[in-house]
């Protein structure tokens, strides 16, 4: 049998370690015991066997026991006898089973985590400090009054309550306070020597990020010197750095240490440096009158700094653990679980040049959407995952919000490693409840140069190439593509979104109007909108409404054009009686569930009837979300406002898709219209839409009637009105009443 496996695999078994080590280790770590002469008696600075025993009885638990006693046994038997050795054998052992019993009931769970963990510090402080070192202290009391320990009355004296016992107290107090953690560390290396490796780690781990080894050599520059001066031997000639002055200039560098290098290192450095100290104690405590209160004093003196130095470096180091979390989650997404847009733009910083690619997956909105966000966020970590097998160490993959990755590449041979990447992209499939799924991936990049001072422009324009780069299916690069034009759209949209909101805050739109007139002599207008630029004049809406709907702000511009014209309508009442407009609407308007209550609420509060109100939806618009629009345009007719399908004939399977729709009026489209005298094909296809339309019992609008002759030809195809500049070009809304005055004054 192999003795090495065995004795690994049983070696915190009672007869192995747990009974080897207090035996051999009790007699070599009692050489730190420090003890004095303090008037007909003695007293103790530091005592480190019940630290020690502890820490065993924490490290093997029951195990330790017997160990324990055989140790105690070969201390004491050989001096005291017997009776006394049984008798000090239970006065370790009761504390000991009591604080270890009380800890492991208290913090369970916990109880062998690593020293240095502030959450633990009060219950080890009380079970591995305060209550051992009490029940020890009072048992010993107690023991010497009963006449049981002869050999030690010189400890505790007549008087329990003295300054002696002070003395005693404070010093198991710091000995358990330093000495536990210090002899759990030996014990643990003793056990596993290649932990070694693990604690210089964790060190490494704990030290400030911004200590130098500079800071590191003056810091035991100064920690050594004044430990030095502290152990002069006193002569006549001495200094003040020759007392316990310099003892309490060790606090200040301890705590610097504290503050810079962590928990472990100082726990190290301080517990022999506590040693050294106590233990030459009368080298900077003279022999005087009060030397009893002076070594009092200065008894606390260790507690205190110990006390301090430990919870600092607990704290700073805590605290350093912290902010290093925070950073760590700063840079990435808490619901992905990847880099994010921080640790992008940290990234690019590092490196001189880089390539930054851009993946648009436009699909994944659609999916996320009818399938919930878990799709999306699994969809991006496993697409991640795949391009992660490609890359080099220091290249990553980056969330970016909605449907968007980035992908940061090193500048050499980025060409061929980008066309490889979208060909390992291609190759990707998702897997969701059973479905494999492959939405398409558009991508684009681009050269850049660190610092990239404004890259939320450069991955706006990236996606905006990302979308080019879905419908050519190969990857798209920005320089080649024309940066500096996309840089100038991409700025005349905002410009044209900001001009937009304050005419919408300013009541900066201009209306006109363009007259509608039907064959049996009726008329309505259509309502047009336009906007002024910053020299005055009139922008088309051609060039503001797609803004307005990629941005969002539809609905507002409509709500706004629908207000001031029913306030017109409700001003003027007197002057155009009965008189009935015409108001386009947008995609996402139609599409509002909160449409028709608005609407209403309008009408009700001008005094506006419901028909003098035409509401004209696009086609495409209308079929957006087919069963939203639909229900928006039944409750509007409902309450009496008719609707209008504008440009019909543009949009894909009008014909088809007209047959669900409940319109009043169907307005074709002037690209139709404009050539019905001359193109044959354009004429049947307008007589086709005629005949739909009264099948459909709609009546029917041509637009762009700009001569006499297309004004005939859609008469003689019996279309209901007809709109255009020969009829009447747009003008301003408030001509309306000068043409009305006009007419009645003729």
């Amino acid at each position: 049998m192999n003795i090495f496996p065995f004795l690994k695999h049983n070696k915190d078994r009672w007869w192995a370690l747990p009974l080897i080590l207090p035996t051999l280790l009790l007699p070599l770590l009692s050489a730190a015991n420090t003890l004095t002469q303090l008037g007909d008696g003695v007293v103790t600075l530091y005592y480190i066997p019940l630290a020690y025993l502890l820490s065993v009885m924490l490290f093997f638990g029951l195990e330790a026991l017997p160990g324990i006693v055989l140790a105690l046994f070969f201390r004491y038997y050989p001096t005291v006898g017997l009776f006394e050795a049984g008798a000090a054998i239970l006065h370790f052992i009761v504390p000991l089973v009591l604080s270890w019993g009380g800890y492991r009931v208290f913090a369970p769970g916990r109880n062998m985590t690593a020293y240095g963990n502030v959450g633990l510090m009060a219950q080890r402080i009380f079970w591995q400090v305060f209550c051992p070192v009490t029940l020890f202290l009072v048992l010993f009391q107690f023991a010497v009054y009963l006449g049981i320990y002869e050999s030690r009355q010189s400890l505790a004296g007549l008087n329990p309550l003295n300054i002696r016992t002070l003395i005693n107290y404070q010093a198991l107090l710091v000995s358990g306070l330093t000495g536990v953690p210090f002899c759990y560390l030996l014990i643990r290396l003793i056990r596993h020597p290649r932990y070694i490796k693990s604690l210089i780690s964790q060190i490494r781990a704990q030290i400030d990020k911004k200590v130098t080894a500079g800071e590191f050599l003056t810091w035991s520059f100064v920690l050594a010197g004044l430990l030095s001066l502290l152990l002069l031997p006193m002569n006549e000639n001495s200094s003040i750095f020759s007392t316990n002055y310099t003892l309490s200039l060790l606090m200040p560098v301890m705590l610097w240490g504290a503050m810079r290098f962590g928990y472990k290192l100082i726990s190290i450095i301080w517990t022999p440096v506590l040693l050294v100290s106590i233990h030459y104690f009368y080298r900077y405590i003279p022999l005087h009158q009060g030397y009893d209160i002076q070594l009092a004093i200065t008894s606390s003196s260790y507690l205190v700094f110990s006390f301090v130095i430990i919870y600092m470096s607990m704290l700073a180091t805590r605290q350093r653990v912290v902010n290093i979390r925070s950073r760590r989650q700063a840079l990435l997404d808490p619901v992905v679980h990847m880099p994010n847009l921080r640790a992008l733009s940290r990234d690019l910083s590092k490196n001189p040049w880089s390539a930054l690619c851009l993946l648009r997956i436009p699909e994944l909105e659609v999916l996320g959407r009818n399938y919930g966000i878990l799709l999306r966020i699994q969809y991006k970590q496993q697409l991640a995952q795949w391009i992660n097998g490609t890359l080099q160490p220091n290249e990553r993959v980056y969330h970016l919000t909605g449907c968007d990755l980035a992908v940061r590449l090193n500048a050499e041979s980025h060409q061929q490693r980008i066309d490889t990447l979208d060909a390992h992209i291609k190759h990707f499939r998702f897997v969701w409840d059973g479905m494999t799924l492959q939405p398409q991936v558009g991508v684009s990049y681009c050269y850049v140069r660190s610092p990239v001072n404004h890259l939320y422009l450069v991955l706006g324009e990236l996606g905006i190439i990302a979308d080019l780069s879905i419908s050519t299916d190969h990857p798209e690069n920005l320089q080649q593509r024309g940066a500096l034009h996309l840089q100038r759209s991409l700025k005349e949209k905002v410009s044209m979104m900001s001009r937009l909101q304050n005419a919408l805050e300013q009541d900066a739109f201009t209306l006109m109007v363009q007259p509608v007139r039907g064959l049996r002599g009726d008329q309505y207008h259509e309502v047009l909108l336009r906007m002024s630029d910053e020299n005055g004049a009139l922008i088309s809406p051609d060039r503001f409404l797609p803004v307005a709907q990629e941005f969002g702000l539809s609905s507002r511009v409509d709500l706004w054009v629908l207000e001031r014209t029913l306030r017109f309508m409700a001003e003027h009442r007197d002057a155009l009686p009965g008189q009935r407009f015409a108001i386009n609407l947008a995609p996402s308007t139609v599409c509002r569930a909160q449409f028709p209550l608005e609407v209403s609420r309008l009408l009700v509060k001008y005094a506006v009837e419901a028909w003098q109100l035409i509401v004209e939806v696009t086609e495409c618009s209308t079929f957006c979300n087919a069963e939203r629009a639909a229900l928006t345009l039944r409750q509007l007719q409902k309450m009496g406002v008719r609707i209008a399908i504008d440009d019909f004939g543009t949009g894909y399977a009008s014909y088809g898709r007209l047959k669900s729709v409940d319109a009043d009026i169907l307005k074709i489209d002037g690209s139709f219209i404009r050539n019905i005298v001359n193109n044959s094909l354009d004429y049947q296809i307008v007589a086709s839409i005629c005949h739909l339309a009264r099948m459909k019992k709609m009546l029917v609008v041509a637009e762009y009637v700009e001569t006499e002759e297309i004004r005939s030809a859609v008469h003689a195809l019996g279309i209901d009105y007809v709109q255009g500049y020969l009829i009447g070009k747009p003008v301003e809304l408030e001509s309306l009443l000068e043409t009305e005055a006009s007419a009645i004054d003729a």
